[in-house]
Formats: C-alpha cells, sequence, structure tokens
C-alpha cells in the first residue's frame, strides 16, 4: 500500500500537512503514460508552432541545432529517469532535487519548473488559430484564451479517459507530421550539405550561420524537445513507477524528436526557396506542396494537435502545484485548497484551475516574450536535475531500487557544462526576467517559508515496494 514518508527521516509527515488523499490514484500503466507525455512533449505542435521561429534565426541550421538539443537531451534523460525512479513523486524536479540535493535547491528547481508549466501551454493555445485560419479567423489571444478554458476542463476529468482522448489527437498529428515529411521529401529544392553548413536568410541575401548563433539557438531548441520529463510528474499516477517512469521517459524522447527531426529536414531540403524557409509558413509550404485540401487537412491536424498538448499540459502541471501545497509550500488554507481532490475523478480539481485560469490570461502576453524566458527556464531546470543527479548514488539512496544511468558521473558534469554555456548566449531580457521571478522567489523562502521549516516545504514522496534484487537496475 503506497504511503507518505518524509524522505530525509523516514517517518511520517508532522500534523501540518493538509488534510486529504496522500497520493494521487494509480490508474495508467506504461502504454498510457507514454501517451500522454508524447501529447505533453507534442511534437507535431512544437513542429509547427516553435520551430517556425528557429527557421528564421537559424534558416537551414534548424535541424542540426535540435540534433545537438537531442545529444544533451540524451544526458537530460538518463537523469530524469534515475531521479524519476528513485523519486517517483507528483512534484517532479522539485522533489527529486530537493530530496537529494537540500530543501533550498529543491526551491530554486521548483521556481524554473512554475515558470514552465505556467507558460508553456499557452505559448502552444496561441498558435491554435494560426492552423484554423483556413476555415475561420479568429484573434489568436482570443482563441489562445478560450483552449486553456476548454483545457481545464479536460483537466479535471478521470487521467485514465484523458489517456485514451490525447492518444487519439497525438495520432492525428503524427499524421500530419508524416504528411509533411512525405512532401517535403517529395520536392527537394537544395542539396543536405546545407544541413551541415547552414544559411539563413532570403535568396538574395544568404548568410552563414554562425557557431554563436547557432548556440544561442540551442535554447529554443531544447525549448522544442522539452515534454520527454512529463513521466515524472505523472509517477504518482503510474503503477509501478520505479520501472514505468524511466521507460516512457526514454520511449517519449526517441519518438518525439524523430516526429520532429525527420520533418524538419523535410522542410529544410523542400522549402520552395529560401524566403519561405525564413518566412517559417509551413501551412503554406504544404498546399505550394499538394493542394488546398492537403494543406487545410493538415491545418486541421495541427490545430487538434495543439488542443492536445494544451490539455495534457495542464493535466501535469496540476500535479506540481499538488505536490507542492501537500508539502506545506503556501498559506495553509492554500495549502487546504490546493491539496483537495476530485471524489469522483481523483484529479486535483483546484491545481487544475490554478494552472488553466492564469495560462488563459498569459495567452495577451506577446509570444517572443513567453519564449525566451520559457527557453532560459527549462536550461536551468535541466541543470538543477543534473545536479540533483550527482547527488543519486549518495547514501542512503545509492543501494535504493532504481534505473542507473550509464557514465555516471560524467554525463551529469558534461551537461551541467554545456547548459551554463547556453545560458550565456541567451537575450539579456530573458536572462533579466527569468532572475527576477527566482529572486522574488528565494525572498519568499527566506521570509516565509525558512523560518516555519519544521512544518513548511516538507518534501513528501510516496513510497513504493520495493523491486526485488535481480531488478535493482532495469536497463
Amino acid at each position: 500500500m503506497t504511503d507518505l514518508r518524509d524522505p530525509a527521516s523516514g517517518t511520517a509527515p508532522p500534523a501540518a500537512t493538509p488534510p486529504g488523499p496522500t497520493a494521487l490514484k494509480r490508474t495508467i500503466g506504461p502504454v498510457g503514460g507514454t501517451l500522454l507525455t508524447l501529447s505533453c512533449l507534442t511534437p507535431a505542435s512544437s513542429l509547427f508552432v516553435i520551430v517556425p521561429g528557429s527557421f528564421a534565426t537559424l534558416g537551414t541550421g534548424t535541424a542540426l541545432a535540435l540534433v545537438i538539443a537531442t545529444l544533451l537531451c540524451v544526458a537530460v534523460a538518463f537523469c530524469y529517469s534515475e531521479l524519476g525512479t528513485l523519486i517517483p513523486s507528483a512534484g517532479g524536479e522539485y522533489a527529486m532535487v530537493g530530496t537529494l540535493v537540500g530543501r533550498f535547491g529543491g526551491w530554486l528547481a521548483f521556481l524554473q519548473a512554475l515558470v514552465v508549466v505556467m507558460i508553456v501551454p499557452p505559448i502552444m493555445a496561441i498558435g491554435t488559430a494560426q492552423y484554423l485560419a483556413p476555415i475561420v479567423t479568429v484573434d489568436p489571444k482570443l482563441l489562445g484564451a478560450a483552449v486553456m478554458l476548454l483545457s481545464t476542463v479536460m483537466g479535471l476529468l478521470d487521467l485514465r479517459a484523458n489517456a485514451w482522448i490525447t492518444g487519439f489527437f497525438l495520432t492525428l498529428e503524427v499524421v500530419a507530421a508524416g504528411v509533411v515529411a512525405a512532401l517535403g521529401f517529395g520536392h527537394t529544392q537544395r542539396s543536405a550539405s546545407v544541413l551541415l553548413h547552414p544559411i539563413v536568410g532570403g535568396s538574395g541575401t544568404a548568410a552563414a550561420v554562425s557557431a554563436g548563433t547557432l548556440i544561442a539557438g540551442l535554447a529554443a531548441a531544447l525549448f522544442v524537445t522539452q515534454g520527454f520529463s512529463t513521466a515524472v510528474y505523472l509517477a504518482e499516477d503510474m503503477e509501478n513507477p520505479r520501472r514505468n517512469v524511466s521507460r516512457t521517459v526514454l520511449a517519449t524522447l526517441g519518438i518525439g524528436v524523430a516526429v520532429i527531426l525527420i520533418p524538419v529536414v523535410a522542410i529544410t531540403l523542400g522549402a520552395p526557396s529560401l524566403d519561405a524557409l525564413t518566412g517559417g509558413d509551413i501551412a503554406a509550404m504544404v498546399q505550394q506542396w499538394s493542394d488546398k485540401g492537403v494543406g487545410t487537412f493538415v491545418s486541421l491536424c495541427i490545430a487538434l494537435a495543439i488542443v492536445n498538448a494544451a490539455i495534457v499540459m495542464v493535466i501535469q502541471n496540476s500535479r506540481v502545484l499538488f505536490a507542492s501545497a501537500r508539502d506545506n509550500t503556501w498559506p495553509g488554507p492554500v495549502n487546504r485548497l490546493l491539496a483537495g481532490t476530485s471524489k469522483r475523478f481523483g484529479a486535483p480539481w483546484l491545481a487544475t484551475l490554478a494552472v488553466g485560469i492564469p495560462g488563459a490570461v498569459l495567452c495577451y502576453v506577446p509570444v517572443a516574450t513567453l519564449s525566451g524566458v520559457t527557453g532560459v527556464a527549462v536550461v536551468t531546470l535541466y541543470g538543477s536535475v543534473a545536479v540533483g543527479a550527482l547527488f543519486a548514488r549518495r547514501a542512503p539512496h545509492g543501494k535504493a531500487a532504481a534505473w542507473r544511468m550509464p557514465l555516471w558521473p560524467l554525463l551529469p558534469v558534461l551537461l551541467l557544462a554545456a547548459l551554463a554555456y547556453v545560458l550565456t548566449q541567451q537575450v539579456g531580457r530573458d536572462l533579466i526576467i527569468t532572475a527576477s521571478i527566482t529572486v522574488v522567489g528565494a525572498l519568499y523562502w527566506l521570509l516565509y517559508l525558512r523560518p516555519r521549516r519544521a512544518t513548511h516545504w516538507l518534501i513528501m514522496v510516496p513510497t513504493e515496494p520495493p523491486l526485488s534484487t535481480a531488478r535493482h537496475e532495469i536497463r
């Protein structure tokens, strides 16, 4: 039977922990978890909403940036897999880092995760209008807000039902990505050498992409592939999380990168001109390669994929707020409300509303600002997980049943160095905004949480029956 323990002491949490269920219902297996995680990675939505911005700055170097980002993400996925099976909590990064590194380290990870969970869904939702244009013209901000509210309602339902709903939408978006890839490769206009020697600009003003520009674009590329970490947020909803979390993380990364990277290469080679590639209007390219009917079909599939992504992100992100309330992060009344779950569906209903409604408001913030800040927060969050991985084999965690990454501790160290360099290449405005949020959060820690450390910010992790000795390491 699942119970809740303080990993630092092994004792039951104090009475200050908010009343209510100690953990979420375990209703999904590896297939449902993979469907939900892939839907949150939402490869086609990333391809059609975020990648066009990379085409504008990196040109034919977009695919190369994604390859480099994927190599970094392999190391990130190894860190998430080990920590997610070692600390299976709905708190995700903050529970993992807080348990292994320390409570303040966990708080800093929580701040970055909070930035990501609140901002990413609106970015996706705003992109819906562009792909509904063949049918109806709607204000992107207004439609984005409507998508966020719809996703909030869906997030209140049973998680198993949502897994199959989002799985259906996921199928449509993979079909759309496949159609784009086939059309792009079928209308190749340039040599594959442009993938390794990237250029950007119009047909008459093309220029080579510098190494600095490529590195600066890695934050956006990491944002494109971000989402495989959803598996750790769903750890409390998964059956046998110490086996299924790692499988879901690694499988999702592999499938998601394939669905994104192959069409990116096809678009790069098949774009009618460098101007068209830099413009990033993929729907227009599809129509030029085929006809209006195919273009409309692909656009509708993409629109549904974006709605799908918003639904899953609201589900994932509500788990973070639920876990933070259960860990006594906020004043008492707030904790009791956010830690409450629906008696019928088992979903953290108020935490879901707390994610979805502000997300609808954020649809009215400029997308460029949202994307830049999120890219910085994602890089910083991955860095905190890499730090946590360096502490994952200290006593008493070193002998615990968990998936163990190869090449430890080399991979986390190299990952930290690479991520630190990527941060130095980001836009100053985005760094300042993210740093300001972090400073405000640190003040909350110093002035409110730290003086109440005996009763607040108590990171609790649901415990599971240990794996057999033969399954101590799941490769």
